[in-house]
Order: structure tokens, then sequence, then C-alpha cells
């Protein structure tokens, strides 16, 4: 999360803000959402005088469902996606949240509500009749940098029941061009499956972008400096990460003994190969820069 001693200045004054994720907020899925109680949360920043509202990392989770270890730095988390919004978007039929679960109130149960959810998003993806927005949207050349490897990369994580990607078959974890193709033909449907969930994810992060900005509140985000090992962004760009010939760290990231820990802490995430990335002036760089602008400020 990002720390400061200074006082944040908006528009020239000082600015009071609050730091809140999406899935802390009340909600009827088991999760909190981006939904009516998100509004709400905005209404009631806007009465108290706050200005900033600073989300954590927005990216689908991985290992131990933290926002910080995340199947990729570029995509949408698909269980902030509302349900709510869904019905309102004609994207679900009513009857398809008549009978939802009865989720613990008093914490998040991950896997019951992603299986929950991912039925509801593979229900509204049979029943998309009109193809022009998500096409558009696949086509941007904002997603031309990581969507049609991410969505590969769950389709094939989910064919390997949530394995991580260096034990899946070498052809597939070495990126062989002939083994992608034949998985690409073999897991069409799939893929398109992930390419929606991305589309649905952007368009409902978009209107949550302008209640806010109606209320006169600017939303500031959160990138961490290190990804998950098991990631699309590893498995996609291997050469920009210091791994060995089976794609494991050669050296992770963490940090020295401190005040928090007295024996310091291992994250497990591999570390950049910088002089790879300076060779095409930090393209990679950019483009995560970029794609973490664009839902923000």
């Amino acid at each position: 999360m990002t720390h400061t001693s200074d006082p944040i200045v908006y528009d020239g004054a000082r600015a009071a803000g609050v730091l809140l994720h999406p899935t802390s907020l009340p909600g009827s899925y088991g999760i909190g959402d981006l939904g009516d109680e998100l509004t709400a949360f905005l209404d009631w920043a806007a009465t108290a005088g706050m200005r900033i509202w600073q989300t954590l990392p927005l990216n689908p989770p991985g290992y131990g469902n933290s926002p910080y270890t995340c199947l990729s730095s570029f995509a949408g988390n698909p269980l902030l996606i509302s349900p709510q919004r869904l019905l309102q978007d004609g994207l679900l039929p009513p009857h398809a949240v008549e009978h939802v679960p009865p989720f613990a109130d008093d914490h998040v149960e991950f896997d019951r509500v992603a299986e929950y959810k991912r039925g509801l998003l593979q229900l509204a993806w049979e029943s998309l009749d009109d193809r022009s927005a998500l096409d558009a949207f696949i086509d941007a050349e904002e997603q031309r940098a990581w969507l049609d490897d991410f969505a590969l990369f769950m389709a094939l994580k989910e064919r390997a029941g949530g394995a991580p990607w260096w034990t899946w078959d070498r052809r597939l974890a070495h990126r062989d061009e002939h083994a992608l193709s034949r998985v690409r033909h073999e897991l069409a449907e799939e893929i398109d499956f992930h390419r929606f969930v991305q589309w649905v994810f952007f368009r409902q992060w978009a209107a949550v972008r302008a209640a806010a900005a109606v209320r006169g509140i600017r939303v500031l985000g959160d990138v961490p400096i290190y990804v998950a090992h098991d990631s699309a962004d590893v498995w996609a760009r291997r050469d920009l990460f210091q791994l060995d010939a089976r794609g494991m760290p050669t050296v992770v990231a963490g940090v020295p003994p401190d005040y928090f820990s007295a024996t310091g802490q291992r994250w497990g995430n591999p570390l950049y190969r910088w002089e790879e990335m300076r060779g095409d002036n930090y393209a990679w760089w950019v483009s995560r820069i970029r794609a973490n602008l664009r839902p923000y400020f």
C-alpha cells in the first residue's frame, strides 16, 4: 500500500481520503463488489468531505486470495463483478439470482463465492446476443499488451485444475508455438469467456469511476513493485524474469529483518531482468503503468 507522511494535495488544496478495498463492503453475494453498496460508500465518503478513495490492487487474486499475489497485473478481479449490475445491464435474466447461496456474514468464503459467480458469468456469457461492445473492447489497443495472453493463461490453468504454469505440459509451460496454436483452437470457447469477463469487469469499473467523479472523489490505485510467479505476466514473458530452465525463480523478493519482522520476510516473487527490460526501453513496464493508470484518477 501507499504510505506517506505528507498531506495529499488535490486541486491545489489539502485533501482527506479513505483506504477501502471493495471486497470489504457488505453485499448479498458473499463478497463486496461494484454494486449499490459501493455507490452508498461513495455517498458517505462525499458527505464526510473525502476527496480521495484509495483501493488495493483490483487484479484477480491467486495464492492466498491476496490482492498482492495476483494472476495478472493487468486484468480485473472477476469476484468484484456485481450480479446486481449484470441484471440492470440486461446481461443476466432475473431468475439467475433468485436462489443465492447463504454466505458467511463475517468473512469471505472465496472458493464458494468464486464458484457461484463463475456460474453467473457463464450464464451471462451464454446469453450474450450483441457482441459489438465486447468485440470493440477486445480489439482496443489498450488490451493488446495483455488480454490474449491472460485469457489463454486462465483457460489453460482451469484445464490443469488450477495447477501453477510451471507444472503444465512442458511445451505449454515453455510456450511452444505449435502447442499454443493447438490449444487456442481446442480452448477457443474458454478463452473467449475470459475475454468476456474482463469486458464486464472494466465496464462496471468505468461506471464506478463515473459515480466517484460526480461526487468529486478521485480514485487512487496501488501497483505492487513485483508480480506473482504463478501469473500470466511471468508465463507470457519468462525472458523478463530471473528464472531457471524449469521456470523456477533463481532469486526472489523479500525484505531483511526490521521492526516488523525479526527474521525478515520471503515473498517469493521472481526478480526482474532489468538488463532485458532496458533492451526494449522498458516496454513491459510502460504497458503495465499505462494499464494501471487507466482505471484510476
